[in-house]
C-alpha cells in the first residue's frame, strides 16, 4: 500500500461523507437557525449598551456563543450519525471488504465531518462579521470620526482567529465522537455519551485548578490523569482577549500551541478509535 493511495481512498471517504452531510436537513436546519440567532443580535441595538463600542461587543459574545452552542451540537450529532448511517446501511462492510483499512474509514469520515465544520465555522464568522462591519459604520455615522481615534472599533481578523480556534475545538470533539462510536452500538449512545464529554472538557479547569492546590498523594495523581486524558477546551474560549480592549493581538506563539494542542488530541483519539474498530465486528 502507498501512502498516495492510503491518501486517495481517504480523500474519496470523505468527499462523500461531506457530500451526505451536507445534503442532511438536520446540518440545512441548524445553519439556518444559527445564522437566524445571529442576525437576531441587532434586534438588541434599541437597549443602551452606553457610548462606543458597547453595542459591538454584545455581537461579538452573543454570535461567539452561538457558534460554539450549535456547532458543539452539530460536531456531535453529524459525526455520530454519518457513522452510524455506514454501519446500519452495511455499506462499511462492503467499503471494508474492498482494499480500505479501517483506519482510512474513519480518517475518511473524520476528515469528512471536519470539512461540514470548516463551511458551518465560516459562513457564522462571515455573517458575524457582516453584522459587525454594518453596525461599526452605523456607530460612527452616529458618533462621528472620533470615535476612531484609538484605531478601528473591531478587529476583523480576531473574529476570523477565533473561527479558526472554535474549528480546531470542533475537531477533538468530532475525533472523540468517532471514539465513542467505535464502541458503542447506538447512535444515541454515543451522542450522550460525547456531549458528557464535552462538558467534562469545558469543565476540564476546574480540575487543573484543583490539581494546582493539592498536596502530593494518588488523589493529585488522579486529578493530573483526568487532566491529561480529557482537553482542556478553555484554551480555545479567547474571545475576551480577540477583537476589543487588548494592546495587541494574540500572539502567533500562542496560536500555534493551541494549534499543536488541538491536533495532538484529535489524531489521540482517532488513534484510539482505530484500536477499538479494529477489534468490532461489523
Amino acid at each position: 500500500m502507498s501512502a498516495l493511495d492510503s491518501f486517495t481512498r481517504v480523500r474519496l471517504i470523505a468527499g462523500t461523507t461531506f457530500l451526505e452531510a451536507v445534503r442532511q436537513k438536520f446540518f440545512n436546519s441548524l445553519l439556518l437557525i444559527s445564522v437566524a440567532l445571529v442576525g437576531s443580535s441587532t434586534f438588541f441595538q434599541q437597549f443602551d449598551f452606553g457610548a462606543g463600542d458597547g453595542e459591538l461587543k454584545f455581537i461579538t459574545d452573543f454570535g461567539f456563543g452561538a457558534l460554539f452552542f450549535f456547532g458543539s451540537i452539530l460536531s456531535i450529532t453529524a459525526t455520530a450519525q454519518l457513522f452510524f448511517n455506514e454501519i446500519e446501511n452495511r455499506t462499511a462492510l462492503t467499503m471494508l471488504a474492498k482494499p480500505v483499512y479501517k483506519l482510512e474509514f474513519l480518517a475518511g469520515k473524520f476528515f469528512g465531518a471536519h470539512l461540514l465544520m470548516l463551511c458551518f465555522t465560516l459562513v457564522i464568522t462571515l455573517v458575524l462579521a457582516g453584522i459587525l462591519n454594518w453596525r461599526e459604520g452605523a456607530i460612527i455615522a452616529q458618533l462621528g470620526p472620533e470615535v476612531q481615534a484609538d484605531g478601528p472599533l473591531v478587529r476583523y481578523g480576531d473574529v476570523f482567529l477565533f473561527g479558526f480556534l472554535q474549528w480546531m475545538k470542533f475537531g477533538i470533539l468530532a475525533a472523540i465522537t468517532l471514539f465513542v462510536a467505535s464502541f458503542s452500538n447506538t447512535n444515541l449512545y454515543t451522542i450522550v455519551v460525547s456531549f458528557f464529554i464535552l462538558i467534562i472538557c469545558q469543565l476540564q479547569y476546574i480540575a487543573r485548578d484543583a490539581y494546582t492546590g493539592m498536596e502530593a498523594g494518588w488523589e493529585r495523581i488522579l486529578v493530573l490523569a483526568l487532566g491529561l486524558i480529557f482537553p482542556n477546551f478553555q484554551l480555545f474560549n479567547v474571545g475576551d482577549q480577540l477583537v476589543f480592549d487588548v494592546e495587541q493581538a494574540l500572539p502567533a506563539a500562542v496560536v500555534l500551541r493551541m494549534t499543536a494542542y488541538g491536533l495532538i488530541y484529535t489524531v489521540a483519539f482517532i488513534l484510539l478509535a482505530q484500536l477499538n474498530f479494529r477489534r468490532r465486528e461489523i
